[in-house]
């Protein structure tokens, strides 16, 4: 497979949300009204959205179906409530994992004092169907995967020290969203929100120009 890299800045994202309501969404993929077909999807990942949330806001109950969500939180904590029964607040360096299945309501709010950041990613599964289910990582360790089997996906965090480096994987599709500091990935270099598609990745090195914070998914084909 050749190798592409496509290279998506954080200005090129679709402004989304209700800002009156303190609701600020910043989507990387075609999304409800801002729908483009050209950008409906990436191996398995089908949205990278970037959430911000004042004090006291959030999305009402609503309803998901055969798409498995991770969450990542940035800055403040997410409180979680679903169908299921599951209550649960999430804090930064939580990994956070809802299989919506053949369905599933859920509530996010922001109930903290402080603004509240978070990456929300969802991914295709490879078939559809079956039951809800819900995990919460505390504390992801550095360089620890999360798999997700049910979207052929794995999910790598990385932090890296200015300087440092950090192999990106050897994958038919590797996701690389940066969540905070500046990394020079193939000659580019990315910011925070910056992100870069990579098709047929093998032997590359993402090197920290600042402290860097990033979110790599490893996708089979």
């Amino acid at each position: 497979m050749v190798r592409v890299i496509d290279v998506r800045r954080a200005a090129e994202r679709y402004r989304g949300g209700d800002p009156e309501a303190g609701i600020d969404t910043r989507h990387a993929f075609s999304f409800g009204p801002h729908y483009d077909p050209d950008n409906l999807r990436f191996g398995a990942l089908i949205a990278c959205n970037e959430e911000r949330l004042a004090p006291g806001a959030g999305f009402g109950e609503h309803p998901h179906s055969h798409t498995e969500i991770v969450t990542w939180v940035v800055e403040g904590e997410l409180t979680h409530r679903d169908s299921t029964g599951h209550e649960t607040r999430v804090r930064p360096g939580d990994v956070q994992h809802l299989s919506a299945a053949a369905g599933v309501r859920h509530v996010e709010r922001n109930d903290g004092d402080v603004p509240l950041t978070f990456v929300q990613m969802w991914l295709m599964p490879r078939e559809s169907g079956g039951d809800p289910a819900y995990g919460l990582v505390p504390g992801l360790a550095d360089a620890t995967p999360y798999a997700l089997p049910a979207a052929g996906a794995v999910l790598h965090v990385r932090r890296v020290d200015p300087g440092g480096r950090t192999a990106v994987p050897d994958a038919a599709y590797v996701y690389v969203h940066v969540v905070r500091g500046e990394v020079r990935l193939a000659g580019e270099e990315l910011g925070p929100g910056d992100a870069a598609r990579i098709t047929g990745a093998e032997g590359l090195t993402a090197v920290a120009v600042t402290a860097a914070e990033l979110l790599l998914w490893e996708m089979a084909p």
